[in-house]
């Protein structure tokens, strides 16, 4: 008689694992027989936290995954780097300083700091940088530049966005593009009146643009259009009437960074009258880039951490955060920073934790190209490895809280919804789990969620 109790207790769990893949069934096949699923894909996997399957919809089919393909490049960068990696920003002089007299160029340089002028850190914010640089310049005895002020972008390489985003996406603020200096998150913001510019969160250094806007409706359906290096933007759609703020991606960080670092030399009493030049440039240029001088350095200026850097990844959904963390990733590991060699480290990191190779198309490093193809299955495996790691509190704490109670990473862009996370049931099970659909007509997310809820 003493075997009974273990009996009935695995034959009971053994029941309601079959009462939720049943209604997980149920609800799957409701939504993919509805009018607007006529033409859709779904790839829906479940298992518990021990890896063992609750249910199985074409768990292996690869589909296009929008910003839950940010799973694997924040934990693979956890891994990689370490919770505590920082970025580091520095300034330095080239040349001599006689009587407060810098007979030189300034120079800045970085390798790649997503987080230099965000707004999101506290003590990491522009005035912050712009309080500690300019300590720096004074406490070395410069009170007058006599050459150039050098921004030092060479530490990626030239290409700032991923092959594969839409043009749509490029002069919008989540299709900001990563460089080797980047500033404000690459962002700026207008707000506008109508069709009517009123004001720019700060001034954007060389930038023309041609106005298609068209005043309408109650929200923002406006797009901006611009490119890396370009000095020309179109902004078009329609906008209401009322104040609304738009937000687009700066064409050029580095140089950004650089004209605002002059107007603080002016604002503290140093003499400068010379160039904001960046090393990008003087390739453009046909010259030779300079080289930043480590001898004469000034001033060394680290990011917050990465556990910090992967919070907002997550949380906020920034696309150039997860672009930097794949150059940096390959760069680091592979000596490489393009985006290609980025992102085939990142493909066979997960294919050295037992993800088949076939269910994690990697495109980049965000999901915000249409070109990532991705198994609902693999995003699960990819959580239940985390799930083990030392840093997994770290990761956890950046899943965002949906509209529907569970803690998970979503993903949205035209004709993707996506949803990945973690879940603990009312009566204790805890759940692993990844949902997505392509090419739904309607509210897929609200969709998606119904079908989440029965692990409630």
């Amino acid at each position: 008689m003493k075997n009974v109790f273990p009996i009935f207790l695995i034959s009971t769990q053994m029941v309601l694992a079959q009462n939720i893949a049943q209604k997980l069934d149920a609800a799957t096949k409701n939504l993919m027989e509805s009018s607007g699923a006529v033409s859709s894909n779904l790839s829906f996997y479940v298992s518990d936290e021990s890896g063992n399957q609750v249910y199985d919809y074409q768990g292996n089919k690869g589909l296009s995954t929008a910003s839950t393909q940010k799973i694997f490049t924040a934990a693979a960068a956890l891994e990689i780097l370490g919770k505590n990696y920082t970025y580091k920003t520095a300034s330095a002089y080239s040349g001599t300083i006689s009587n407060g007299n810098l007979n030189g160029n300034l120079f800045i340089s970085s390798n790649g700091d997503p987080t230099l002028g965000s707004w999101r850190y506290e003590g990491y914010k522009p005035e912050n940088f712009r309080q500690k640089l300019m300590e720096s310049i004074k406490k070395s005895g410069i009170k007058k530049i006599s050459g150039d002020l050098i921004v030092d972008d060479s530490y990626f390489d030239h290409q700032t966005v991923p092959g594969g985003w839409p043009w749509d996406d490029l002069g919008n603020y989540y299709g900001a593009g990563v460089w080797g200096i980047n500033w404000r998150e690459n962002q700026f913001d207008i707000n506008m009146s109508g069709t009517e510019f009123k004001s720019f969160s700060y001034p954007l250094e060389g930038v023309k643009w041609l106005n298609d806007l068209k005043a309408g409706g109650n929200s923002d359906q406006s797009l901006i259009f611009t490119a890396p290096h370009s000095d020309v933007a179109l902004i078009n759609g329609t906008l209401p009437s009322k104040l609304v703020t738009v937000s687009g991606a700066t064409p050029n960080p580095p140089l950004q960074l650089g004209m605002e670092v002059k107007q603080w030399l002016k604002e503290s009493g140093i003499d400068f009258s010379g160039k904001v030049v960046t090393n990008a440039q003087l390739e453009i240029e046909g010259k030779k880039s300079l080289e930043f001088p480590k001898q004469n350095l000034i001033l060394t200026y680290e990011s917050p951490t990465l556990d910090k850097i992967v919070y907002w990844f997550l949380r906020k959904s920034i696309n150039m955060y997860g672009e930097t963390l794949v150059k940096t990733l390959g760069k680091e590991k592979k000596g490489n920073s393009s985006f290609k060699t980025g992102v085939a480290f990142l493909k066979e990191f997960w294919k050295g934790k037992g993800i088949n190779p076939a269910m994690i198309n990697f495109a980049d490093g965000s999901g915000l190209s249409p070109q990532n193809y991705v198994s609902a299955k693999a995003e699960v495996q990819a959580l239940l490895y985390a799930k083990k790691q030392p840093w997994f509190e770290v990761y956890y704490d950046g899943f965002p809280t949906q509209d529907n109670g569970l803690k998970m990473k979503s993903g949205t862009m035209r004709d993707t919804k996506s949803y990945a996370g973690y879940h603990t049931s009312k009566d204790g099970k805890k759940y692993v789990f990844s949902i997505i659909i392509n090419n739904y007509q309607g509210s897929g997310g609200a969709e998606l969620q119904k079908i989440l809820n029965v692990l409630k």
